[in-house]
C-alpha cells in the first residue's frame, strides 16, 4: 500500500502519521507497566523525527508500509528517551501534563521507557532484509550517541568549567544526531545515493544544533504555557545551556560572582535572577545569531542535494518553523 505520491508539508505529512501512529501500542496487562506508556504516547508531541522520516524518503521516492514502521520506530525511541530524562532529571512536567514518573513513580516509569524501546526495535523488524542492515547500523549508533549525549549533560552539571565546544558536541549527540538519522534513515528507505546520505545527514545535524540552542532559550524564556515544560528548569537543575556558557564568558566580576552564587545555592528566586543575568549580558542577540549560523550550515547542505529544488521546500519550510516557535 502506498501512502504518499507527491510532496507534502511536515503538516500534511503529520497528521498522516498521527493517523497511523495513534493507536494502542502496547497489551492490555499488566496495566501498570503499559498504561503509563499509553498515557504519555496519548499526550501527542511535535512528532518531529518520524516526519523527518518520511520527509527524507520523501525527497527520493514514495512513501510506504516499510517507512512507516520505520517512522514509528524513530518515534518509540524518542519517547523511550523522554520518560528516561525526566527520571534523571525529576520532571515534574512534560508536554504540559505530569511526567511519568511523577505520575507512576520512578520503577514505573524506568520499566515503561525499556519496554517502548524494546517496541520501537520491533518496528524495525518490518524493514525489507536487503535494507535491514544499514538501518539497524544507522538506528544502533544513533542511539548509543543519544546516550552519551544525555550523561555527557549529567557530567556538565557538576563540572564547574565546561567549554562551549564540549556543549555542542554534547548537544550534537543528544539531540541533533537523532533528528539526522531520521532523515538518512528515509532516504536510505527512497533510494539515496551514499553522497547524498550524507548531505541530507549534514543538513539534519546542523538543524539539530539550531533546535536544541532553541530549545535551551524557550527553557529559560518561553511561555510554559505554550512550551509545556517548567520554566527555567535547566535553570533549577544547573545545566550547562549555551546560554550560562555564554552568561559566564561575558558577565562582569560582581555580575559572575553573583551567577555562582545562584548556581551554588536554592534561592526562591533563582530562575528569576538569572533569567535577568542573561538578559544583562545580551544572550538574547548572540542565541539568534548562534541559531541563524547553523541553519545557514543546514541550508547549504540541503542545496547542495541532487534533487530537484522544489522538492526540498517542505524541509527548508519546516527547519524556519522549528526555529520559530512560539515563546
Amino acid at each position: 500500500m502506498i501512502y504518499i505520491y507527491a510532496m507534502q508539508s511536515f503538516e500534511d505529512l503529520s497528521k498522516k502519521f498521527v493517523s497511523y501512529f495513534d493507536k494502542r501500542h502496547f497489551p492490555e496487562q499488566p496495566a501498570s507497566l503499559y498504561e503509563p506508556n499509553e498515557y504519555f504516547l496519548q499526550n501527542g508531541g511535535k512528532r518531529i523525527r518520524p516526519v523527518l522520516c518520511l520527509m527524507g524518503h520523501e525527497l527520493f521516492g514514495n512513501i510506504n508500509d516499510e517507512t512507516m514502521h520505520l517512522a514509528t520506530a524513530f518515534e518509540l525511541f524518542h519517547n523511550f528517551t523522554l520518560i528516561h530524562d525526566d527520571i534523571m532529571d525529576n520532571a515534574p512536567l512534560r508536554r504540559g501534563i505530569e511526567t511519568v514518573q511523577n505520575k507512576f513513580g520512578s520503577n514505573t516509569a524506568l520499566l515503561a521507557g525499556d519496554v517502548m524501546l524494546i517496541a520501537a526495535y520491533k518496528e524495525l523488524a518490518h524493514i525489507h532484509v536487503d535494507r535491514l542492515p544499514a538501518i539497524l547500523q544507522l538506528f544502533n549508533r544513533t542511539a548509543t550517541q543519544v546516550c552519551e549525549g544525555q550523561q555527557l549533560d549529567m557530567d556538565f552539571e557538576s563540572q564547574e568549567n565546561v567549554s562551549m565546544d564540549a556543549y555542542l558536541e554534547m548537544i550534537t549527540l543528544k539531540t541533533s544526531v537523532a533528528l539526522a538519522a531520521s532523515l538518512q534513515a528515509g532516504a536510505i528507505l527512497g533510494g539515496a545515493d551514499s553522497a547524498d546520505l550524507d548531505k541530507i545527514y549534514a543538513f539534519g545535524k546542523a538543524l539539530g544544533i539550531a533546535f536544541q540552542m532553541q530549545d535551551d532559550y524557550l527553557d529559560a524564556f518561553g511561555n510554559p504555557e505554550k512550551f509545556g515544560k517548567q520554566k527555567g528548569g535547566d535553570i533549577l537543575a544547573n545545566k550547562k545551556t549555551f546560554l550560562l556558557l555564554y552568561t559566564l564568558q561575558k558577565a562582569s566580576p560582581t555580575q559572575l560572582q553573583e551567577l555562582r552564587s545562584f548556581m551554588q545555592n536554592e534561592a526562591n528566586n533563582k530562575v528569576e535572577k538569572v533569567i535577568q543575568l542573561f538578559k544583562d549580558c545580551g544572550v538574547d542577540d548572540w542565541a539568534m545569531s548562534m541559531q541563524n549560523k547553523y541553519l545557514k550550515e543546514a541550508f547549504a547542505q540541503l542545496d547542495a542535494i541532487t534533487v530537484d529544488t522544489k522538492r526540498k521546500e517542505p524541509l527548508k519550510k519546516l527547519a524556519l518553523n522549528l526555529l520559530h516557535r512560539e515563546v
